[in-house]
């Protein structure tokens, strides 16, 4: 399931077809995914090393693939419903004479959030040197640390440590290689698994407002937390589940060192590749605005149509239809060719920034309703379609670092978004603004977005201008070794008298 993206690989192979030729090795070049691949005769192919590994396409794969839903669910459920906390936090720790007090408040989310996807970076070393079980177990483990520390706590402060820093590291860790493990087990089906794996978070985000509104009116804050303490024990079991099934690469270095090489700790082949390194970006450039609805929606609803409002409905549409774009753009990726699933997340950016401006302009309820069934929408597929493009720009062996440092750089847009937005409530007297804006950087993102396809179309169609002439080469060595061969065979026959 190895895929060659660059043109350093290219040119390396191109150089081994020519030696092998020179020792009378017939080749067959292959395309696949755009790379390209040696296959040789029979007599020598003990000679190439081991076969490329297929995943099992089922079995105990299913079993991972229930344990990551559950994963995606309990970590990113709970982020989603933080409006719910969002507002008891405001009545449990602050005062309405506050004049930041929801720029205050939103920070514990939102460093949360961003601290997720900050360690991400971090997880992928550990997830590459440790293995994705030992990392998802000691995930699960600190988040339910940060969890309990957190319903502790009798000040707003302490909670931008035990909430913001330690449970979203730890959730951070147990993520991660809840999406890694699914290429070991799936590769035909990775974007159907990937979809329901993601939906996990979709359920989550259904149920939980409707609990945690119950759970708060009934035992308060602190007992909440501890109830979704529980949620991380579970999780700690589930990490127990991701029995890996990749080889691992040969390592380089000398034997007996236990020290692992530069490039095991800091994959550098991603960055080599262009589509990556825009993709890379462009995702954290649609981000400024994504986390703003999940936080500051509720208190938004609150504030226009009074707190009797069914503001929890709107999270639960968000959540069925995000679950069924999974689902539905998790399968459609499956028949989208290569790198042209870049399309379906510039098609969610699109929407989702038009959304988030339409939301001030919703001066009925049902007209909102509508807005995030859309938004929830196309939200499931910019979610579901994350690791087959990774998969398809670095290849499987690359694709746990790729996918840590996308999710670092995405850490800071998802940071500082809701923050900014509840200052502009505090300073402008609504959320209109902070709507408005919420929508610029998706459509900015997606624009970028849009070259992914291109410049890959370019690279690959100089590989396969690098694979003729290597051909060409290839076959004018062996033409002129014939000649040479067929020459001294003529001057080797003795002349016959007539």
């Amino acid at each position: 399931m190895t895929e060659d993206t660059s043109m350093t690989e290219s040119e390396s192979d191109a150089k081994k077809v020519t030696a092998s030729e020179v020792d009378g090795v017939q080749p067959e070049v292959k395309r696949e995914n755009g790379g390209s691949k040696l296959a040789l005769s029979d007599e020598t192919a003990p000679e190439t090393g081991p076969a490329e590994f297929e995943p099992p396409e089922g079995g105990w794969g299913w079993v991972v693939m229930l344990a990551a839903m559950w994963c995606n669910g309990s970590v990113f459920g709970i982020q989603n419903a933080f409006g719910i906390l969002f507002v008891s936090l405001m009545k449990e720790f602050g005062s309405e004479d506050d004049e930041d007090l929801r720029f205050k408040t939103a920070w514990v989310g939102s460093l949360s959030m961003g601290m997720i996807f900050f360690c991400s970076p971090i997880v992928s070393v550990f997830t590459d040197l440790l293995g994705c079980r030992i990392t998802a177990v000691g995930g699960a483990a600190v988040g339910l640390v940060g969890l309990l520390a957190s319903s502790f706590v009798t000040s707003l402060g302490p909670l931008y440590f035990t909430y913001g820093i330690v449970f979203a590291c730890g959730c951070s860790f147990a993520y991660q290689p809840s999406l890694v493990i699914l290429g070991h087990y799936f590769k035909r089906r990775l974007g159907l698994v990937n979809g329901i794996v993601t939906a996990g978070s979709s359920v989550f985000t259904i149920t939980l407002p409707y609990m945690l509104s119950g759970l708060l009116g009934r035992v308060g804050l602190q007992n909440t937390l501890r109830v979704l303490a529980i949620f991380m024990f579970i999780l700690m079991l589930a990490g127990l589940t991701y029995k890996p099934l990749l080889p691992k690469p040969v390592s380089s270095s000398k034997s007996g060192s236990r020290c692992p090489s530069l490039n095991k700790v800091f994959n550098v082949h991603i960055w080599k590749s262009l589509g990556y390194r825009i993709w890379a970006f462009g995702i954290p450039a649609a981000l400024y605005g994504y986390f703003v609805p999940y936080v500051h929606l509720m208190k938004h609803v609150e504030e226009r149509f009074g707190e009797g409002a069914n503001k929890e409905v709107l999270l639960m549409c968000i959540g069925i239809t995000s679950a069924v774009g999974r689902l539905i753009f998790g399968r459609v990726a499956d028949y989208v060719p290569g790198v042209n699933k870049v399309y379906l997340q510039v098609s969610s950016f699109l929407v989702i920034g038009v959304m988030s401006m339409m939301i001030p302009l919703c001066h009925i309820f049902g007209g909102l309703i509508a807005v995030c069934l859309l938004m929830g929408l196309f939200d499931g597929c910019f979610i579901s379609i994350m690791a087959p493009i990774a998969f398809e720009l670095v290849g499987s062996q690359n694709v746990s670092q790729a996918i840590g440092f996308l999710l670092g750089m995405m850490s800071v847009p998802m940071t500082v978004g809701p923050p900014i937005a509840g200052f502009l409530r505090d300073r402008l007297g609504s959320y209109d603004v902070a709507f408005y804006l919420a929508g610029i950087p998706p459509l900015i993102g997606g624009a970028i977005l849009c070259l992914i396809p291109w410049v890959e179309a370019k690279r690959r169609r100089k590989q396969r201008e690098v694979e003729a002439d290597t051909m060409e080469k290839m076959l004018e060595h062996k033409s002129d070794t014939q000649d040479d061969t067929d020459n001294r065979t003529k001057s080797d026959e003795p002349e016959t008298d007539v």
